[in-house]
């Protein structure tokens, strides 16, 4: 689903991103609701950021990547934790594009979102090439989203992916919660423009 978000854009940046996991439900400009088996999973733009709600018997989940005033949780290039009864990664990156470059990256991704039942984007008025989208899906019993930010003004693109997943007999039985230097799997599988 692609709609045009009712704000302006302002010129945010990439380095102004903030990420946490202990947010509430935040003001949305956009929702989409999807049930993937026995989990909900609430997608929302907030302006040049976003947030995803998850609600599953193993727990409650809630990702936000957003400016956050007075935060002092940059967005990490990498987490992985534990959440409940969920296994959480994180993995961030931004990438620098000349402005024809963004611009066909632009669209590709906006094509791909727009088209996917479980994806939503939102364009700014006023500003070729600003969105901010967002695509889920359920993938061998795991939730996987990926999200990305658009700001044109600086050629940069912020990308993200996350993976939520029971956690395993293994991990259950340990109390390490927080591995700041664990590799993040970037096999993850690729979103296709149909079906999921």
């Amino acid at each position: 689903m692609l709609t045009t978000l009712n704000t302006s854009y302002t010129d945010t940046r990439a380095a102004d991103l903030a990420w946490t996991l202990d947010s509430g439900p935040l003001p949305a400009l956009a929702t989409l609701d999807l049930e993937l088996a026995d989990t909900t999973v609430q997608l929302r733009l907030l302006g040049a950021s976003h947030q995803v709600l998850l609600e599953a018997p193993e727990g409650d989940c809630s990702e936000t990547v957003a400016c956050i005033q007075g935060s002092s949780t940059p967005l990490p290039l990498g987490v992985a934790k534990r959440v409940d009864d969920w296994e959480y990664e994180f993995a961030a990156r931004v990438e620098v594009l000349s402005p024809d470059s963004f611009a066909g990256r632009a669209q590709e991704l906006l094509a791909l979102v727009a088209d996917h039942p479980h994806g939503l984007a939102g364009a700014f008025p006023g500003s070729p090439h600003a969105f901010t989208a967002l695509l889920a899906q359920r993938y061998e019993g795991q939730i996987h989203w990926r999200t990305w930010h658009a700001y044109p003004q600086d050629g940069q693109l912020v990308a993200t992916r996350t993976r939520v997943g029971r956690v395993t007999r293994a991990a259950r039985a340990s109390t390490d919660e927080w591995h700041p230097g664990l590799p993040v799997d970037h096999r993850a599988p690729r979103l296709q423009a149909t079906g999921v």
